[in-house]
């Protein structure tokens, strides 16, 4: 529960200061003006708005429209906390895009439980994302997500006109690994070349699980050079790493990577390829390196 925000707005200090007590197992943010709010969701990360209608400047109705309008915050749930009962309000509420509606005065109990039920809703949502845009050996990203995002970064490149980079790696040697120790330790290797991959990997750079014991890693703004650079920093920490078995038995593995970066022309399927054709290379010419 400390990890939801929560953004109250409302003009009147007191009734702020009764939900900020009432929400106590939240971190609460609040905003005593329309203005402030909308700034507010703009930077900080809201999980949910309590909002008031009645307000100077601009009511409630329009705030939540403003919400709704923009990319960054339409996903935020907002419940009307209010003193307006009518049915015609009440109805607006929800055309202008509210999930939920309280009359002032409220039960305490009544307003927590649709918080809850709202955050309960928001971890269903989430959790269902993560299930759908992950792998869930290795917690990295799966292949469609890569998809997608690939081709977006790629358009953004070429309209930014920067470079952009991929690898691909593949665990060297991976079948005889599961036919001498198992599929479970298999599991293992893959596992501990995702998160070496995660740990040094820069906030917009993009890893998934290609398949099998195959990944991806995608590397916006970064040229050739720069990405075989990140290519044999990775490999070496990939050597230097081991997979320790039940009885004490340290097995040592190692990664061929491909690297490619974007021309004009290129999608991300032609990307894709010419990094499988690197890392074939790399393969062929002995595995545990880069080209």
């Amino acid at each position: 529960m400390q990890n939801r925000t929560i953004l109250a707005v409302d003009d009147t200090i007191e009734n702020l200061d009764v939900l900020v007590d009432l929400l106590s197992d939240y971190d609460v943010i609040d905003a005593t003006s329309p203005t402030e709010a909308l700034e507010i969701v703009k930077e900080e990360k809201i999980d949910l708005i309590l909002l008031d209608i009645m307000m100077p400047q601009m009511d409630g109705f329009e705030v939540c429209r403003r919400l709704k309008a923009d990319p960054r915050t339409k996903d935020i749930p907002v419940i009307f906390v209010t003193a307006k009962t009518d049915e015609e309000s009440i109805e607006k509420a929800y055309d202008v895009g509210g999930s939920d509606y309280i009359t002032k005065p409220f039960l305490p109990k009544k307003l927590l439980a649709r918080v809850k039920k709202e955050l309960r809703i928001i971890g269903l949502i989430e959790k269902l994302n993560k299930q759908a845009t992950t792998d869930p050996l290795t917690g990295v990203y799966n292949r469609r997500f890569f998809m997608d995002s690939c081709q977006k970064n790629i358009a953004l490149a070429k309209r930014k006109k920067e470079p952009l980079s991929i690898l691909m790696i593949d665990i060297d040697h991976f079948k005889q690994i599961n036919d001498t120790y198992g599929h479970a330790i298999g599991d293992e290797v893959i596992q501990k070349l995702s998160s070496i991959m995660q740990e040094s990997q820069r906030k917009s750079d993009v890893i998934a699980r290609y398949g099998g014991e195959e990944f991806l890693i995608l590397l916006p703004d970064t040229p050739y050079e720069s990405a075989k650079e990140v290519a044999q920093k990775l490999r070496k920490k990939v050597e230097e790493s081991f997979v320790e078995t039940h009885n004490d038995e340290k097995i040592r593995f190692s990664v061929s990577i491909g690297v490619a970066t974007i021309n004009k022309e290129d999608s991300c399927q032609k990307l894709i390829q010419n990094a499988d054709k690197a890392l074939y290379q790399a393969k062929e010419s002995g595995r545990n390196r880069v080209c």
